[in-house]
């Protein structure tokens, strides 16, 4: 995708004056498949660090056989994930279930498996087509595997505005990101998470 050369100019000059010049290392994600699902399907909205991020720890030590996808699954059929989580909201718990069944009938069980499937352009729609999934979750979960990408949500979309870019399609604000991450040397799960902490940490 082409992008706007002085959108990108703009979103340099912000991410400098703001931020320095880093180094911005990458979060890394999770190896426990079990948290990688209910991190994507949970973390919308939420403060992470205060209401996720504990609660996906606890999740791992509860449930260690939940590391691969299949684990996970066999825990789903027989334990209560709103519980396991103590976060009591149906919407979510069903798109972890979505996301399970739909790894696992495409035999992805690990985080080096879903790290490899997703480099599969089909693979990415598969997930798209489950409800409650959109772009966003996509290029998360790809983070949270140790893939190196742009994931655009409410606080990239504020820091671009304040950047002064004009309103933007998903696709065409992360492809802004990713320009000006080359253009500064960055990685690109590092630049954004460094933007979502910096206007995380503003609220």
């Amino acid at each position: 995708m082409t992008t706007n050369r002085r959108d990108v100019q703009r979103l340099t000059d912000h991410l400098r004056s703001s931020l320095g010049d880093g180094p911005f290392p990458a979060p890394g994600g999770w190896t426990h498949m079990g948290a990688v699902i209910c991190d994507a399907s949970f973390q919308a909205r939420r403060n992470y660090e205060t209401t996720i991020r504990p609660r996906l720890l606890a999740l791992q030590t509860a449930w260690p056989d939940a590391s691969t996808v299949q684990g996970f699954r066999t825990r789903l059929a027989t334990c209560d994930l709103a519980t396991a989580m103590n976060f009591h909201d149906p919407r979510r718990v069903t798109i972890a279930h979505r996301i399970t069944d739909l790894l696992a009938a495409h035999h992805v069980d690990t985080r080096d498996d879903l790290n490899a499937w997703l480099d599969h352009t089909a693979n990415r729609a598969a997930l798209r087509t489950l409800h409650g999934v959109g772009p966003k979750t996509v290029d998360y979960i790809g983070n949270l595997v140790g893939r190196s990408q742009i994931a655009v949500d409410v606080h990239l979309r504020a820091f671009a505005s304040d950047a002064g870019l004009p309103a933007l399609s998903y696709q065409q604000l992360r492809a802004v990101y990713e320009a000006a991450a080359a253009q500064l040397g960055h990685d690109r799960a590092g630049l954004e998470h460094a933007v979502w902490r910096f206007k995380a940490q503003a609220h």
